[in-house]
């Protein structure tokens, strides 16, 4: 077995199926990384990803854009190559969160492109008392502005993945969510979740949250002025997070959240065929900007 290693954080990499040994390194490090192992294939992908446990078939409240390959894979958030995507916990905002993650490289990029992930272990214990002490009591509330098909971000037809408005509700009900449509057929939704969870194997805190992301200030500068100059208020903005009580996240706590995650990132760049398999918890992910055809796929489950 090899290692990938940068800062706190280490990828196992095997090369073989092992589920024993994969499971075992999953719990120590968080990511395991199979390369070598013939997966050629969305179909192929799938059956790999099913030795572990069943996949998600649907990827209802994400807000990630992606593109259905088939039951149980999509392809990787659709962001402009020349972006990077931070770090962050998947669905972490949702009532439901996948507990593994598996990406597969079915065509590798010219250049970056990489899928870093962060010691979640690490982040958490890197920030100072005060931050996590702020994070911890309050938790994160995170504000959606979901339109009725035109619009900024996302729709909540996409969102939810129906046009029927009983049906989201009961969705959402059941998530303790608050939520409430607006006049020009928009959906306001407004969840508060922790920041910090407990690993339920391991027992250990881990930062487990996507406040970093969610805020308007983790996009480029001119599209969050933009943003914010057309928005009256947080709520009116596609995406925002807000502690839980409301109050506003700090620049310097935000900055303190990035920082951190950044120094303990690890990173390798993808070979075809490649998978790796990440524990939602115990790392953060993101993706490096790129050029070239890059088409990582994945599942969860």
């Amino acid at each position: 077995m090899d290692k990938i290693t940068s800062g706190a954080t280490t990828i196992a990499v095997l090369g073989s199926p092992d589920r024993g040994s994969a499971d075992s390194l999953l719990l120590q490090h968080g990511a395991v990384l199979f390369r070598g192992l013939g997966v050629d294939s969305p179909a192929a992908f799938h059956e790999f990803v099913r030795t572990f446990g069943e996949p998600f078939t649907n990827y209802r409240h994400g807000n990630s854009p992606r593109v259905a390959v088939q039951a149980g894979v999509w392809t990787s958030t659709e962001y402009p190559a020349e972006y990077e995507i931070s770090l962050h916990n998947e669905l972490s905002y949702a009532h439901r969160w996948p507990s593994r993650l598996f990406f597969y490289c079915d065509q590798a990029p010219a250049t970056g492109g990489a899928t870093p992930v962060s010691d979640s272990r690490a982040v958490l214990a890197g920030l100072t008392p005060e931050v996590r002490s702020r994070f911890t009591s309050l938790g994160v509330a995170y504000l959606q502005n979901l339109h009725g098909g035109f619009g900024l971000g996302k729709s909540w037809q996409d969102t939810y993945e129906t046009e029927d408005r009983d049906e989201v509700e009961r969705a959402l009900a059941e998530t303790g969510a608050e939520f409430r449509w607006t006049d020009d057929d928009e959906l306001r939704v407004r969840q508060v979740r922790p920041a910090v969870r407990v690993h339920p194997v391991t027992g250990e805190d881990v930062w487990f949250n996507q406040a970093e992301q969610w805020h308007v200030s983790s996009l480029p500068a001119d599209e969050a002025e933009a943003l914010l100059e057309m928005a009256s208020s947080d709520e009116e903005l596609p995406l925002q997070a807000t502690f839980g009580d409301g109050s506003a996240l700090g620049a310097d706590d935000l900055r303190m959240v990035r920082e951190v995650a950044k120094r303990n990132e690890c990173a390798f760049p993808w070979e075809r065929g490649d998978v790796m398999m990440i524990d939602n918890l115990l790392v953060m992910h993101g993706r490096h900007a790129y050029t070239g055809n890059r088409r990582i796929l994945v599942s969860m489950i």
